[in-house]
């Protein structure tokens, strides 16, 4: 009788004990929802216990939802991983006996969240809300930031200032006060491209209207501007186009020529536009033969250029001349360029004058001189018969 009754009270403590083990389990459960609003499947869970060290980890399910059951009952942290970057977390989650309350996970909500966040910190204005969800650290960022974006903004509106009165003198060809401009606005940035390329415009400008020593020292000046503004942005085929006209302008052929050369293997496309403006330039300074060849290059890089057709007949009509009987002598691939430009373009602007001077290649010029202010002939009588 009493080992029977050893016997239950032994069941009855080994029941408790085994009633009191299972109450100290529990779990954690939810729903993960992705960015599309839709349930995510195959997002890491990691369960972390704070009190004891812990760390269990789940993946979701096809319609977003996962459990983790067997845990100890603890405060955990739980975050939820996709593509092994952290999305989202729930801190301080207190498990208790019995069925758990879920920790889910909107992505959607949480990518909103960011998205406001990150708006609100551009213009420095956050709501209550905004402002409790900031840790310390992203405070002490954003300040710094605020104090960043005011320095940059004071420094804009310098630069703006001193640029815009700039442009406002070149448009009113007051170079000086143009060039006085520009340099203060490289002052405030160095770094800015379009300070440099209008600098060195309006020096070129201003160089044009001198004569002598002055004017070489301003071209100079120009110069130097072009290669600074070649320095800081050197894949620039605009820089070494324009830098290579301002040396034609300066006389300074051949250095013209190496920097439209550069211009043209930066960018291929407009390698025919680079010789003709040269080719331009040369006509301007009575250089027709440096000319001539210019637009042959222009021809030779972009056979489909009308306009470098055009110009190249026109240096080649200096060598037209008159032969004994008055006919025209037209020097070799005249006609074949004035024929070549009026099939490119036959309503173009020189079509007409390409015209004439075809005509005038066909012409037979009269050869004797006839005195427009003499009488005319007497009219003969007639004879008696």
């Amino acid at each position: 009788m009493f080992l029977q009754k050893a016997g239950w009270a032994i069941a009855a403590c080994v029941l408790f004990c085994a009633n009191l083990a299972l109450a100290q389990v529990t779990s954690i459960s939810g729903v993960v929802i992705g960015e599309d609003g839709k349930p995510l499947r195959d997002a890491v869970i990691k369960i972390e216990r704070m009190d004891i060290k812990g760390h269990y980890t789940v993946k979701s399910g096809k319609r977003g939802d996962y459990y983790h059951g067997g845990l100890p009952l603890g405060t955990y942290d739980v975050t939820v991983e996709v593509n092994g970057k952290v999305m989202d977390a729930v801190r301080g989650v207190r498990t208790t006996t019995g069925e758990s309350r879920p920790t889910n996970f909107n992505l959607q909500e949480v990518k909103q969240r960011q998205d406001a966040l990150a708006k609100a910190a551009e213009s420095g204005t956050f709501t209550q809300e905004q402002a409790r969800q900031l840790t310390p650290e992203q405070r002490a960022a954003l300040e710094r930031n605020a104090r960043e974006r005011q320095a940059h903004g004071a420094k804009m509106k310098a630069l703006n200032d001193v640029f815009n009165a700039g442009m406002e003198a070149f448009q009113a060809k007051q170079w000086e006060l143009a060039i006085e401009s520009f340099k203060k606005a490289g002052e405030v940035d160095p770094s800015q491209k379009a300070v440099w390329q209008n600098l060195a415009e309006a020096q070129v400008q201003l160089a044009m209207t001198r004569s002598g020593p002055e004017r070489e020292s301003t071209f100079n000046l120009a110069f130097e501007t072009f290669q600074k503004w070649v320095s800081i942005d050197p894949t620039s085929a605009s820089a070494h186009d324009r830098y290579g006209l301002a040396l034609a302008r300066a006389r300074k052929y051949a250095e013209a020529q190496v920097e439209l050369q550069k211009a043209t293997e930066l960018d291929p496309t407009q390698a025919g536009r680079y010789f003709y403006n040269l080719g331009a330039e040369l006509v301007n300074g009575g250089q027709y033969e440096a000319a001539a060849a210019m637009f042959q290059k222009a021809i030779e890089l972009t056979p489909t250029y009308a306009e470098a057709h055009y110009q190249y007949a026109v240096c080649l009509s200096a060598k037209m001349t008159i032969a004994a009987d008055g006919k025209v002598v037209a020097p070799p691939g005249l006609r074949e360029e004035l024929l070549k430009y009026l099939e490119l373009a036959p309503a173009g602007p020189n079509a007409q004058a390409a015209k004439d001077m075809l005509a005038l290649v066909d012409a037979q010029l009269q050869t004797h001189y006839v005195n427009p202010n003499a009488p005319p002939p007497a009219a003969k009588k007639p004879k008696k018969k």
